[in-house]
C-alpha cells in the first residue's frame, strides 16, 4: 500500500474516533442533560464524520486502487494527491473550528479548501483511468 494512502486511511481512523467521540458526547448529554451548549458540536460532528473520515477514506482507498501506470512513477502526479491530502484536512479543521467558533468567514475558508483538496485529488485521478482496450469484448 502506498505511504499517501496510509496517511489518509489513518487520518480517517482519527475523524471516525473523534466524531463518534463528539456524537457520544452529544447522546449522553440528550440522555442526562449536564451541558446545554454540547449541541454546538453537531455541524463539527458532522463535518468530521462525512469529509474527514467518509471523503478521505475513500480518496486514500482510490489514490490505492486505481490503475496504477507500468512505467515510473506508478502513481502518476503525487504531489496534487499530497497537495489534496493537506487540503482537505486544513478544510476540515477550519470548517470544523469556524462551525465551533460560529465564524462563518473561517466556514466558508475551509469550505474553499475542502472544494480545492477535490479539484487536486480529480486533477490527480484522471490520468490514471484508462479506456478499455479497443479489442476488449465484456460479452
Amino acid at each position: 500500500m502506498p505511504r499517501l494512502s496510509v496517511w489518509m486511511i489513518r487520518a480517517a481512523l482519527i475523524y471516525l474516533g473523534t466524531g463518534f467521540l463528539f456524537g457520544g458526547l452529544m447522546l449522553f448529554n440528550k440522555g442526562i442533560p449536564f451541558e446545554p451548549s454540547l449541541w454546538r458540536l453537531l455541524p463539527v460532528h458532522i463535518d468530521l464524520l462525512l469529509i474527514g473520515w467518509l471523503l478521505q477514506l475513500a480518496m486514500g482507498v482510490a489514490y490505492w486502487v486505481a490503475p496504477r501506470f507500468s512505467d515510473r512513477p506508478r502513481y502518476g502526479r503525487t504531489r496534487l494527491a499530497m497537495a489534496a491530502f493537506g487540503l482537505l484536512n486544513v478544510g476540515v479543521w477550519l470548517s470544523a473550528g469556524g462551525e465551533w467558533a460560529g465564524e462563518r468567514s473561517v466556514v466558508l475558508i475551509g469550505w474553499v479548501s475542502i472544494t480545492s483538496a477535490g479539484v487536486c485529488f480529480v486533477l490527480h485521478l484522471l490520468p490514471r483511468i484508462k479506456p478499455l482496450s479497443p479489442g476488449y469484448d465484456p460479452t
